[in-house]
Parts: structure tokens; C-alpha cells; sequence
């Protein structure tokens, strides 16, 4: 039984909306439900679930729909007494309920102090916010994606003009005057402050500097295109170096990003040398240089965080790839690899984290000559169907083409459990590599619930007469409320390895690959 509700003008937030509709669909007798605005997007989404009436026709972006499939009207209706249970309980007020305003104008009137505003509202309305903010003097971090390159460039054109930084659009990551905002870690306050174009990036490499005895005066997030795109600029990535220069509390400037464009490149680059702080630059993808100067280049991010905590500290950096001894390795290495079948050939990679992934596809690619994905940058080894990996296959589960309706696997982990699970029955899988981000704005226990994943997948080739090495990383800090110790434990406990960074772990993931090979 299918059963479709409206209910005009009433706007929830669109991830508590998604995690309503995850737990819905866990209720007894139910096979599909989505509770969502009526954009554009979740119409279309609805369509194509088969899910239609006069309804859908009504349906305005402001407009609550819920839509619920069921084995009886008992069940539906059940479903539906429990999405507006559930509703109530998000939507009622806690103890904060003073600070909540009908507008942005009336939270300006309310905080006339503040100085800073976090926007997440559907793409199309971010603009008009972003100007109502920047006209209050306020600087912006804007979580909202769906900007358009046009807005994105006349609107940091608009916060140079005054004198106001504007993190985003896309941009999920910072901690600022050492708090963390939307995705970020609970990390040590220090001296080094760090500029990333993404989310997962600035997450790792703060963790890594706080883990390290470290400690983080600023981090500002600029949003993937500002460094990407010529036509952007690198507008954000400019004002926040130049904001760190002025900066008495930041020593040590660390610029991370995916490979920007080379002519931002070459502005970020001398926009660094004119600060004279010593600046640790990280751009994956490109090669590295020599130090030059009061610039000094990374090869990965462990790398780039373990330099910036040394130059901090005046001490001589230098580089090694893992903690552990090499004897040790080598004997991890053959202890993983010594009982997978010799059907078993390929890699897979299921991330939540985009800078992580682009950070194992750069490390792994050659090695195993070539690497499908979503994106890639070589687009012979673009996925067919990005819902199904072949060969060695490495996915960010984040990317929007399987988020469509859904939270980010980060807050929601079933997006890629789910993915696990379905491919668990391949006997060409030979090893399985994993990111689990913990922090503020993720999922309370991601570790919890990728075990079951990743202990069925490892049973399966078992059964199948083989062996199946998992390798996890976990990016986080002592102070973050999962608990790191805790969620290292539910991996180990499920059979995966787990490493100190994304990079040991995908350097790992290198050797074993490697040594099978040879088999």
C-alpha cells in the first residue's frame, strides 16, 4: 500500500527530514518511505520510486511530503503516527529555544555582537542569505551546495569588497577561534592555522597536528572551486593567508588542497612567500618541491601535519611512512596476505571522506594501473553504473550521486554499509579499504556501524574458501565524543587493521597489493 501526504508551508530541515525517513524505513511492515520538501529534486526522486498522485502536482519547495510504502494500511498507518511523532520531537523546543528566530534579520537584531553565520539552506535561497549576512558585516561560512559558479564569484566579489571572509560555498569543515564548526574535530589550540579547500582534508590534518602535540590557531575552509576554478580565484584561500599574516597567535600557515588551477596556484604560492611565516603547502595530485624559502612542501597529508607541528616547535623534520617498525610491517603484510585465494584480485574502497579518497587514488593508482571511481580524473576509468564497483575500485560514498534523498554516509554510515553488503558475495574482492571520521556533526558510533559491514564481508570470503584484509583509518582525536579508543576497538574487533592516518593505511593497503601480485 502506498500512501502520499502534503502539508503546505511546512519547512523542516532537510537532514532531519533524511534521518526521519532512515527511521521510518527500519519500522515493521514498511518497505520504502521519504519524508522531504517538495523541491524539484525530491519530486523527481519520488517519480522515479514510482510514487505519484495530484498531490506531487500541489507540492512547492516549502511543502512537507510524506510519502510511505507499506505490506498493509496498519503498517502505513503506524508509519505515519510515527513520522509525526518524530517530527514533534525534532521540531520541539530545548533549552535553548530563546535563540531561535523566524529570520536572519531577527537573530542579527538579537545578536548584534556576533560576527560570524553559518547558512544552510536549499542552494537557490543561499545567495539572497549570504548578502543579508555579509550586509550585516557578519562573515559567512556557507554549508549549502547547488551555488552556481556565478553567484559564488559575485558574492566573494562582495565579501573582499567588505572586508568580510566567506567560507563556501560547500564548505563543511573550520574551527575558529577554536571552535568547531558543522564537520570538525575537537583539537588541541596551538599555533598553526590551516587553509583547505575541503572538508575531510582539514579534518585529517588537524586531527593529525593535535594527535601529534600540536595545536590549531585558525582553520578556514574555502569550498572545493575557490582554489579549482580560475574564475573564483582562490578568493577565500587569498583573504584567510592573508588574515593568518596578521594573525599574532598563528606561527606556522598550512595551505591543503586537491589540485587548483595553476595560475591560483602560483597567487596562493606568492600570496605565502609575502607573509614570511614559515608555510607548510599540501596540494594533492601535484608533485611536491623543495623547500624554498619560508615555504616547505609536503608529500601527503600525515606528512603535512607532522611538518607544520615540527617547524612550530623548531625542530628538523623527517619524513618516514609509518609508525611502526618496517619488520613489523613486513610482517603484517604477509601474516594478511598469506591466506587470500588466488581468484581474489582487486581492491575496493569505500569512503565517506572525499580528500581521503583522492588522497588513496593518487597513492594507489599506478601501482595497480588505474583505478575506477565516480569522478575520475581519467575518464576511461569512470564507473559504469556508480552504484556497482569493477576491478580495483575506489568510491567516496559523500559524492551527491548517492546522497540523493539521503544524509552523507558521515552522518548516516547505511549509505555505504549497504554498498558493503551488496558486493560482499564478489570472490575477485582481495582487499577492502576504509575511512571512519569521527566528530562533531557525524554519526555518533560510525565505527559500531561499520563493523557488522565489514565482519560479513570478511565471513563471506571465508566461506568462499579465502581471506579478506580489511584496512581502516580513523580521522579524529582523543577529544571527540565517539571516543577514538572505543572506535578503534569495534574495527579491530571485526578484523580490520587500523593505522594511525589515512596515509599508513593506504601505503599499506599499497604493499599488500603489491605482494599478491607476486603470488
Amino acid at each position: 500500500m502506498k500512501r502520499i501526504i502534503l502539508r503546505k508551508d511546512s519547512y523542516y530541515d532537510s537532514v532531519f527530514l533524511m534521518l526521519i525517513s532512515t527511521d521510518v524505513k527500519k519500522l515493521e511492515g514498511i518497505t520504502d518511505a521519504v519524508v522531504a520538501m517538495g523541491t524539484e529534486m525530491n519530486l523527481g526522486l519520488l517519480q522515479d520510486m514510482g510514487m505519484s498522485g495530484p498531490e506531487l502536482a500541489k507540492a512547492g519547495p516549502n511543502d512537507l511530503i510524506i510519502s510511505l510504502e507499506g505490506v498493509s494500511g496498519e503498517a502505513v498507518d503506524a508509519a505515519e503516527k510515527a513520522v509525526d511523532q518524530l517530527l514533534t520531537k525534532k521540531a520541539a523546543p530545548g533549552d535553548d529555544a530563546a535563540y531561535r528566530h523566524a529570520s536572519s534579520e531577527a537573530a542579527y537584531e538579537a545578536a548584534p555582537d556576533s560576527n560570524l553565520v553559518i547558512i544552510s539552506v536549499p542552494g537557490a535561497y543561499a545567495p539572497r542569505e549570504v548578502r543579508k549576512a555579509l550586509g550585516a558585516g557578519k562573515h559567512v561560512m556557507l554549508f549549502s551546495d547547488n551555488v552556481s559558479l556565478e553567484e559564488e564569484v559575485k558574492l566573494k566579489t562582495l565579501a573582499r569588497e567588505k572586508g568580510l571572509l566567506l567560507m563556501g560555498p560547500d564548505c563543511g569543515t573550520a574551527i575558529i577561534n577554536g571552535k568547531p564548526l558543522c564537520f570538525a574535530n575537537q583539537v588541541a589550540p596551538g599555533s598553526i592555522g590551516v587553509v583547505s579547500a575541503a572538508g575531510t582534508g582539514l579534518q585529517e590534518v588537524t586531527s593529525l597536528i593535535s594527535r601529534a602535540g600540536g595545536g590549531i590557531s585558525q582553520a578556514i575552509g574555502t569550498g572545493g572551486r575557490d582554489l579549482k576554478s580560475e574564475k573564483v580565484n582562490g578568493s577565500t584561500a587569498l583573504m584567510a593567508i592573508e588574515a593568518l599574516a596578521e594573525d599574532p597567535d598563528t606561527q606556522v600557515i598550512v595551505v591543503i588542497s586537491k589540485p587548483p588551477a595553476p595560475k591560483v596556484a602560483e597567487r596562493v604560492i606568492q600570496a605565502l612567500k609575502k607573509t614570511g611565516k614559515p608555510a607548510v603547502v599540501h596540494l594533492i595530485g601535484l608533485p611536491g618541491e623543495s623547500s624554498q624559502g619560508n615555504l616547505h612542501y609536503a608529500a601527503n597529508l600525515e606528512e603535512t601535519a607532522r611538518m607544520a607541528v615540527a617547524i612550530s616547535r623548531g625542530e628538523s623534520w623527517s619524513p618516514s611512512v609509518f609508525d611502526a617498525d618496517e619488520k613489523e610491517i613486513d610482517a603484517l603484510v604477509e601474516r594478511e596476505v598469506s591466506a587470500v585465494s588466488s581468484s581474489q584480485r582487486y581492491l575496493r574502497g569505500y569512503f565517506t571522506g572525499g580528500t581521503l579518497t583522492d588522497e588513496a587514488v593518487f597513492v594507489l593508482n599506478d601501482g595497480l594501473g588505474g583505478i575506477y571511481s565516480f569522478d575520475p580524473s581519467d575518464k576511461a576509468f569512470a564507473l559504469k553504473d556508480p552504484q556497482r564497483s569493477e576491478k580495483h575500485t575506489i568510491v567516496d560514498l559523500g559524492e551527491d550521486v548517492f546522497t540523493v534523498g539521503r544524509p552523507h554516509p558521515m552522518i548516516d554510515p547505511s549509505t555505504r554499509t549497504e554498498r558493503m553488503l551488496r558486493e560482499a558475495d564478489d570472490e575477485e574482492i582481495a582487499l577492502v579499504l576504509v575511512d571512519c571520521v569521527i566528530g562533531y556533526g557525524s554519526h555518533p558510533d560510525p565505527a559500531g556501524a561499520l563493523a557488522p559491514a565489514i565482519a560479513t564481508m570478511r565471513r563471506a570470503a571465508a566461506k568462499r574458501g579465502g581471506y579478506l584484509p580489511v584496512i581502516a583509518s580513523i580521522t579524529g582525536t582523543e577529544g571527540d565524543f565517539q571516543n577514538i579508543a572505543s572506535q578503534e576497538r569495534a574495527l579491530t574487533a571485526a578484523g580490520a587493521v587500523v593505522m594511525p592516518s589515512n596515509y599508513q593505511a593506504v601505503e599499506l593497503a599499497r604493499r599488500m597489493m603489491a605482494l599478491l601480485k607476486t603470488r
